[in-house]
């Protein structure tokens, strides 16, 4: 898979230090999280793809039926064009560790990625993620670090889903951790403080 596999935009970093991908939400496009990104992960390379997939002018990573309701083959579908896209940046960078943030559906395919390639993320912070579905992880989470934030009035992301998918990961050996806000679907303070001491805590980020 080529490194232009997606539409992209690349915020350029220190040499010797990490690689961060972001992921955005639905309608928006790759220059949503790159200042947070950047916040987050001053000495990171970020990579911010565009999702390729419009659903009534508004991009996505992959196609729903409904909300909640996903189209399962188009994930399967854009899972493996994501992680062939995200093998080729780190066959092209060779980055001390792997950084992944992704919000809503961009955290939804940030977390599919994760599942199908464990071995892709050193950490990943999954903000707002909606998995309505039993996942199965091709190998082991074992060593890998996974920031969950959510809401506990979360309209969209109900809190029992919240719950189970943390269930999920830790069953697959992940180091999880899960920083709750009482407000809905948008992104808080705490979780970007939570998400900057998750980042700073992975190895030659902020070294």
């Amino acid at each position: 898979m080529s490194k232009d596999a997606y539409t992209y935009k690349t915020l350029p970093g220190s040499p010797d230090g990490s690689l961060l991908f972001v992921f955005h939400g639905t309608g928006a496009d790759e220059n949503q999280l790159l200042s947070l990104g950047r916040d987050l992960a001053p000495q990171a390379t970020i990579v911010s793809p565009r999702g390729d997939v419009s659903e009534d002018g508004a991009a996505r990573f992959f196609r729903r039926t409904g909300e909640g309701v996903y189209d399962m083959d188009d994930l399967a579908r854009a899972t493996d064009k994501m992680v062939g896209f995200v093998k080729a940046h780190i066959e092209a960078a060779k980055p001390a560790s792997v950084l992944g943030l992704g919000y809503s559906n961009g955290a939804n395919i940030l977390a599919s990625v994760v599942f199908a390639a464990p071995s892709l993320f050193d950490a990943a912070v999954l903000m707002h993620p909606l998995i309505p579905f039993e996942p199965e992880v091709k190998g082991s989470l074992v060593g890998r670090r996974i920031l969950v934030t959510a809401g506990r009035r979360d309209p969209i992301c109900p809190p029992n889903l919240t719950a189970r998918l943390e269930a999920y990961l830790r069953a697959d050996g992940a180091d999880v951790t899960v920083e709750w806000h009482d407000g809905g679907h948008e992104v808080q303070s705490n979780e970007i403080e939570a998400a900057r001491r998750f980042l700073s805590a992975t190895p030659a980020e902020g070294a």
